[in-house]
């Protein structure tokens, strides 16, 4: 079974964008055949950056790398739930991506970005770069949700409307047919 990892942005307490990481999760979860698994990266709780050698050799020295590693080298698809911080991407999200190289390549990744007016397009559209420089298929699919708070209801749950569960069903079809098609350079 196709291995769906949904990677967090964000670190703070309280952060509202908790949950939008639980719909998406819940909703892979039902609408799709991928194995799909949470990964927290305020559970993970990576430091900043601190592995001495360059993550192209793989060559941790740290637990917590080799734990990430794993983690990530058993994926084959993800989705970044992308929060817009000052018209750009959180630093939790690119520290997590910056610890490895070899683990994320050739693999799809789609997002779901919130924010305010844009949605989280601005962050996604940064973070793209990143992705690629990694060897990663950034699909052009993606859920963006403006205004994010609006849909969040008294119980903090977030509620989606027809247009961004039509997106992620559209989404969720074409990673899948992404992660098929490159697998064959993943292995």
């Amino acid at each position: 079974m196709t291995k769906l990892k949904i990677i967090t942005s964000t670190t703070r307490d309280g952060r509202s964008g908790g949950a939008v990481e639980k719909w998406i999760t819940a909703f892979a979860k039902e609408k799709s055949t991928f194995e799909v698994e949470l990964l927290d990266l305020s559970v993970i709780n990576l430091p900043m950056m601190n592995e001495s050698k360059h993550p192209r050799l793989q060559d941790y020295k740290y637990e917590h790398t080799k734990a990430w590693s794993a983690k990530i080298n058993e994926a084959d698809a993800f989705i970044i739930v992308l929060a817009e911080y000052n018209f750009g991407y959180p630093a939790p999200i690119k520290n997590a991506l910056d610890y490895l190289f070899n683990e994320w390549a050739y693999k799809p990744v789609s997002f779901v970005s919130y924010g305010g007016v844009s949605g989280g397009l601005r962050a996604t559209q940064m973070l793209k770069q990143v992705i690629t420089a990694l060897s990663m298929m950034p699909i052009p699919e993606q859920v963006n949700i403006p205004f994010f708070a609006k849909l969040i209801d008294a119980n903090g749950v977030f509620q989606a409307n027809e247009i961004i569960i039509k997106s992620a069903e559209h989404s969720l079809s074409q990673l899948q047919k992404w992660s098929d098609a490159l697998k064959v350079m993943r292995y």
